[in-house]
């Protein structure tokens, strides 16, 4: 068929409302796409010109759909600030990890201070339940029993304890760390770790060598272990500490499987460490075992306060640290091994001799072969663990004497994360020869890939090196590393980088 000339439809009048309206529109919304224009030249009229929600503009919408769609921009709103709420606290959170365990001990102290009452089942957090009362004419002191409201207090001074540990790692040691000179993050890290084991065992190590004290079994006497066998009741302050100490080695449980501290050579060998120290607190606590308990509790005390100190003196370059390093290495090996194979002996020529043998639930009667068995075994465990790290100790004592002085942990890992930083951080200093063997700093990078590749090609051979390939940098008669150029790096296989910019390659 013909294209005709004509028009098949005559054209619309402008002044039709549909036209006025779409001259309306295209004056008041510049940003829509505009319609291609067709053969009709316009809209049709007809009985369809009726509007739809989806093209309604505010103005002409019903008063209840404007309410509806109010009321839904005020739930994005408000959506919007509790997720903006919520991003910020994350951030306080990892910026200030001390800030939640003192809201949640803030939380359960005014719960109890709603009613002080020992009738308050939080007091049960705060403070030492089971009270017994004393017998008539009875002039000894307090005595306390053992239930299940002891894993509220043991769960309230965990909190507890980790908003202390993070409190002063923060607040008190970081500034001391900087203050001493150590300029590496990781390293400050492992300063503020040991500063603070070496705050706590300086506290209850000689609390709980007075504690000890005050029970038949100072000094280590293993035979009182069993003698009055069960020991059922506990003085307030012995339970304060065997219940204290229980918090404290499940908040180190706590470090450990969040990852707070990063991740030693030895981390499997104290993962196994803190798992059977638990195990032997629980089981020991429930079968009336505390006697033992409390003598490998000091034992780990004493020898872990010293530990720790020698690390800090180390980490500050103290002039002590090898004599003390000596004094370290006797008492870790008189309390750690000493003491605990006189323990493990004590169990096989001991145990079931001294007092009762059998196993009553009744009377709570547990000194029977099978417990005889699982302490043993758990003991024999931690000590296994122990010597582990006794070998790490005289390795590093054998470097110590054969490089005179220098001590490095075997166990700490912080030199992957922190060696570039500390390399930033250590200030230049002028050599003299072949003698100082330390990484210098020329403008920024002198042996890297400007000063070596341009300068290389521009002379032609340099130190040896035909045509610029490889150049050698020499400072002092000392060759100097060369960095790796760009197209060097994307050629290294199997690292993230090179993935990445193949990726973006692509």
């Amino acid at each position: 068929m013909a294209q005709s000339s004509l028009e098949p439809f005559p054209a619309l009048s402008p002044s039709h409302q549909f036209v006025r309206r779409e001259n309306s529109r295209s004056h008041t919304s510049d940003n829509r796409r505009r319609r291609k224009s067709s053969g009709l030249g316009g809209e049709l009229p007809g009985d369809n010109d009726v509007a739809a929600f989806a093209t309604l503009s505010n103005s002409s919408m019903p008063a209840t759909i404007s309410r509806v769609s109010s009321e839904k921009s005020s739930r994005r709103s408000k959506r919007r600030t509790i997720k903006k709420f919520f991003r910020r606290w994350k951030a306080i959170s990892f910026r200030h990890t001390w800030v939640n365990p003192l809201i949640l001990c803030l939380i359960v102290v005014s719960l109890y201070l709603i009613h002080p009452n020992p009738s308050n089942p939080i007091s049960a957090a705060l403070f030492l339940s089971y009270p017994l009362p004393n017998e008539p004419g009875s002039v000894g002191p307090l005595q306390y029993g053992k239930g299940r409201r002891d894993f509220a207090f043991v769960a309230f001074y965990t909190v507890f304890l980790s908003f202390t540990r993070e409190f002063l790692m923060q607040r008190i040691i970081r500034p001391l760390a900087i203050r001493a000179g150590i300029k590496s993050r990781a390293k400050q890290a492992r300063f503020m770790e040991q500063l603070y084991t070496a705050i706590y065992f300086g506290i209850f190590g000689p609390f709980g060598l007075w504690v000890m004290s005050r029970t038949p079994i100072w000094y280590f006497n293993t035979a009182a272990m069993y003698e009055g066998y069960p020991h059922k009741t506990h003085e307030g302050f012995f339970k304060a500490y065997y219940l204290l100490q229980a918090s404290y080695w499940a908040q180190q449980m706590i470090v450990l499987l969040l990852m707070l501290e990063k991740p030693r050579k030895d981390f499997k060998e104290l993962v196994a460490h803190h798992c059977i120290t638990l195990s032997l607190i629980w089981l020991s606590y429930r079968f009336h075992f505390t006697y033992m308990g409390i003598a490998v509790y000091i034992t780990h005390d004493i020898s872990d306060f010293f530990l720790a100190t020698s690390k800090v003196l180390n980490y500050i370059d103290s002039s002590i640290v090898g004599p003390y390093f000596f004094v370290f290495v006797c008492v870790w090996t008189y309390m750690r091994h000493y003491i605990n194979l006189n323990i493990l002996y004590s169990i096989l020529t001991e145990f079931a001799v001294i007092g009762p043998f059998e196993l009553n639930w009744d009377t709570q009667q547990y000194k029977c072969l099978l417990s005889q068995v699982i302490s043993f075994s758990l003991l024999a465990a931690l000590q296994a663990v122990n010597l582990f790290w006794l070998f790490l100790i005289f390795r590093i004592a054998y470097r110590f004497v054969s490089t005179w002085g220098e001590i490095e942990d075997e166990r700490s890992e912080y030199e992957d994360s922190g060696t570039e930083m500390a390399v930033e951080d250590e200030p230049v200093k002028e050599t003299n020869g072949p003698k100082e063997g330390q990484a210098l700093r020329l403008n920024g990078n002198a042996n890297g890939y400007a000063n070596g590749k341009t300068n290389g090609k521009a002379n032609g051979k340099i130190n040896g090196s035909p045509n610029g390939t490889n150049p050698e940098v020499m400072v002092n008669g000392i060759p100097l590393p060369r960095t790796p150029s760009p197209d060097e790096r994307q050629k290294e296989p199997g690292t993230i980088k090179s993935r990445l910019r193949e990726r973006k390659k692509r």
